[in-house]
């Protein structure tokens, strides 16, 4: 969305109200007395769930309860049919299908929903093609239905008709300790929240089984073998595919280990009412070559299918080499085997295309994209503030429903559908969309979120929901502290939520409230904070020999100030309240010490909430250093290095490589994900530029001096392979360890032009993790008359 179109809503929403339009022509149809009638050929158990789900989802948001009926009913009042788009007539009354060819209600899963006056009197037909086609057509009804107080309708004439584009759209939600909220979850959550996807689209659900951390979740209500088993009663009821993610993570050569696996798997398989896929990845985690995993697959196949004779096995090729990945088709074109359904796109697999390009044609590809983080992960936030990035994590709330509609239509294509990877329910605008558009690619993103805030929050929000969402994800948008439209959303949420107080409860609400007072809380700080830094660098700046030491002291006051003086505490005790509500409301652990998150990394924001935006920990931290040298000289010389880091004169340039604020001249953006770092588990005190980071940055300088010399300075970790209009310089100066100095000369023929182009050569480190490649951080072009500083 474009986002002046999102100010002016918000302005608009400011002044006016939150009022629907709904057209004149449409004639709403009152279902308060509406009773349902379902058909005998509605296969079991959806014969009672679509009922029972429509009438629950309608009774708590109206107070209204809709009965069944055996029998047409009569006095007439509207009736809610359901049934299959095989049958011809319900209880002696004619089905009234449109004759069309290739009709969408007579495909897998798909659904009409249809108003008709009759002699019986209103009819509302909800036709499927099958069980789920009832499903989706409940779902599709609760989406659009107006539930208000005692108030139930619809406008009409309906006639709707549709099918899913793509067959598997699914979501891993994984009862784990990992899991930031879904350990914390009883059984009758679990059944509510399948539903809600369902409702939205949803045909899949992925649990996992297996291969669990040691020590069980202190939030669990009950023991994580039991509810994975519950999770597949509940896949039974809704008609939901059960999958499970189950990797191998011993060496498959260990003749008792496998046998051992195999035993588990049976256990399991034979414990299940419904399982219908299994998927082992073959790495992430996982280290073993598929001459030994496809036996293995073979094996839990011969397993599966004494319990489930349709049940279906996949790999994904995450971390197979070159000849582990020649070998695996090799496999399938020597021994075309028919227990293999297919394979999983995930992080560190080959390239999309090129895996639909070599798969022979009978196997599918599911895609499994992680929608769940921010940084260090598949989608990360690109070119995302350095504040964000130190404070919201990993897991924050993040509905980024523009973006991931961009990211699945360039994936999809190549895939038969996806389960997305998810560790929480901070992602949950996040799924709905990738159902949604799993269903109809070329669905309007503002549609689907009308449709989500219809139907969550009330009928007069769902413009006011569509809009304030959009308006959480623009607040993610370039640097943050020119992103005026960050207090704007604030304002906007402000309102609602002072207009709505009946929602204070509702959890996906409070995620809304907590990222608008979390982003706004963080803005402020960041304007603070780092306005406090400069007048401490300028102070450092200015001393002299005599009075250092006085400035130092007067320098740690002034930064310090972050803390004795914090900016907007109120909000700040807004935001401890809604993490406070969200842990009561749906079980999210945003703290390790206080809600016994599993980690820091698992949506811990409020640990982080007052994470310094200044650099007044590294500056202690120097100060110190400073202190033990040797003579007033040299500590004269660090001082004013510090007051000038950022700053290093006129005709010089400074560029904080990963800060979208601080990096103007910095053309490229880290493409995967490991460009914030995470060390002492976020709570590092190092310079906050040292933090952010990329393996091999490029940036263009112009308006140089022809007749000056330039010094070119890196602050790093590592190698660093500088060429300047792409040649390789000689460094003059060079360090590896960490926060250390490397320097070259530019030669005086490349800024001739008045500009040149800086790269880096990325070096061979893939025998390293990624917290061990060189990187490089902060970078400044120096006029040499500033050389000194």
């Amino acid at each position: 969305m474009n986002p002046c179109r999102i100010v002016t809503c918000l302005c608009l929403f400011l002044v006016l109200s939150s009022a629907r339009f709904i057209p004149l022509a449409a004639q709403p149809i009152n279902l308060q007395r509406a009773v349902m009638l379902v058909s005998p050929s509605v296969p079991m158990p959806m014969r009672q769930t679509a009922p029972q789900l429509l009438s629950e989802e309608i009774a708590k948001r109206t107070g209204i309860t809709l009965n069944n009926v055996a029998n047409w009913p009569h006095n007439k009042p509207i009736t809610i049919a359901f049934v299959l788009s095989s049958d011809k007539e319900l209880l002696g009354v004619s089905i009234p299908v449109k004759v069309e060819k290739d009709r969408p209600d007579v495909k897998p899963e798909g659904f009409r929903v249809l108003s008709e006056v009759n002699a019986k009197g209103s009819t509302l037909w909800i036709i499927g093609a099958d069980a789920r086609g009832i499903l989706f057509g409940t779902g599709w009804l609760l989406r659009n239905l107006n539930m208000a107080t005692k108030q139930l309708e619809i406008p009409a004439p309906i006639d709707v008709a549709s099918a899913p584009a793509y067959p598997i759209r699914g979501h891993q939600l994984g009862y784990r300790t990992t899991a930031n909220s879904y350990d914390a979850w009883t059984v009758a959550q679990f059944d509510q929240y399948f539903r809600e996807l369902a409702i939205f689209g949803t045909n899949a659900i992925e649990g996992i089984p297996f291969h669990e951390e040691e020590k069980p979740s202190p939030h669990f209500k009950i023991p994580a073998p039991e509810m994975r088993i519950k999770m597949s009663e509940i896949c039974q009821k809704y008609d939901l595919d059960y999958w499970v993610w189950t990797p191998a993570t011993f060496a498959l050569t260990d003749v008792a280990k496998r046998k051992a696996e195999l035993d588990l798997h049976e256990s399991f398989y034979k414990a299940c009412p419904r399982l219908d896929h299994i998927f082992v990845p073959g790495g992430d985690p996982g280290d073993n070559h598929p001459k030994e995993v496809m036996p293995f697959l073979k094996d839990l196949h011969t397993l599966l299918i004494k319990y489930h004779p349709k049940a279906k096995i996949w790999l994904s090729l995450q971390g197979f080499s070159v000849e582990q990945i020649d070998f695996f088709y090799d496999y399938l074109a020597q021994n075309k085997p028919d227990w293999l359904a297919g394979v999983v796109h995930g992080p560190s697999s080959p390239p999309l295309a090129e895996t639909r390009y070599r798969l022979p044609k009978q196997y599918q590809i599911r895609q499994y994209p992680d929608i769940t983080h921010n940084v260090r992960c598949e989608f990360p936030v690109e070119r995302w503030d350095q504040a964000y990035a130190l404070t919201l994590g990993r897991e924050a709330p993040n509905p980024r429903p523009y973006f991931y509609a961009k990211a699945q239509a360039v994936a999809a294509p190549f895939t038969d559908g996806f389960v997305s990877y998810s560790d929480g329910c901070h992602d949950d605008v996040n799924k709905v969309v990738w159902s949604m558009r799993g269903w109809g690619p070329d669905m309007s993103i503002h549609e689907i979120l009308k449709e989500y805030g219809r139907f969550f929050f009330g009928p007069t929000l769902d413009e006011a929901t569509a809009d304030g969402i959009a308006a959480l994800e623009q607040n993610w948008q370039g640097p943050l502290a020119e992103n005026g439209g960050v207090e704007t959303t604030f304002a906007y949420w402000k309102k609602l939520e002072t207009n709505n107080p009946g929602l204070h409860t509702n959890w996906r609400w409070q995620l809304f409230l907590l990222r608008a007072y979390y982003d706004t809380y963080t803005r402020r700080r960041q304007l603070y904070e780092q306005g406090l830094e400069k007048k401490a660098n300028a102070l450092l700046a200015r001393a002299d020999v005599k009075n250092q030491g006085t400035v130092m002291t007067q320098a740690l006051d002034v930064i310090n100030q972050a803390d004795k003086k914090p900016a907007s505490p109120e909000l700040r005790s807004k935001i401890e309240t809604l993490c406070a509500d969200l842990f009561a409301s749906i079980g999210l652990q945003t703290s390790v010490p206080k809600y016994k998150a599993k980690g820091y990394e698992r949506g811990c924001l409020l640990d982080f909430v007052d994470y310094p935006l200044n650099n007044r920990w590294w500056l202690a931290d120097e100060i110190t250093k400073v202190k033990s040298l040797k003579t007033k000289e040299e500590q004269l010389a660090r001082l004013k290095k510090i007051g000038v880091w950022e700053t290093p004169g006129k005709g010089s340039f400074y560029d904080d490589v990963s800060s979208v604020s601080k990096g103007p001249r910095v053309k490229t953006i880290s493409d995967d994900a490991t460009d914030i770092a995470w060390w002492k588990d976020g709570f590092s005190r190092a310079r906050l530029s040292s933090q952010t980071f990329q393996r091999s940055p490029a940036l263009d300088y112009d308006n140089l001096d022809p007749g000056a010399r330039y010094v070119i300075r890196v602050v790093g970790f590592g190698e660093a392979l500088l060429r300047v209009d792409g040649k390789r310089l000689e460094p003059i100066q060079y360090n590896r360890e960490a926060d250390t100095v490397k320097e070259w000369i530019v030669p005086l023929v490349a800024t001739q032009d008045g500009r040149i182009s800086v790269t880096f050569d990325q070096p061979e480190e893939s025998h390293l993790n990624w917290r061990q490649n060189s990187r490089i951080s902060d970078i400044w072009l120096l006029k040499e008359t500033s050389k000194d500083q």
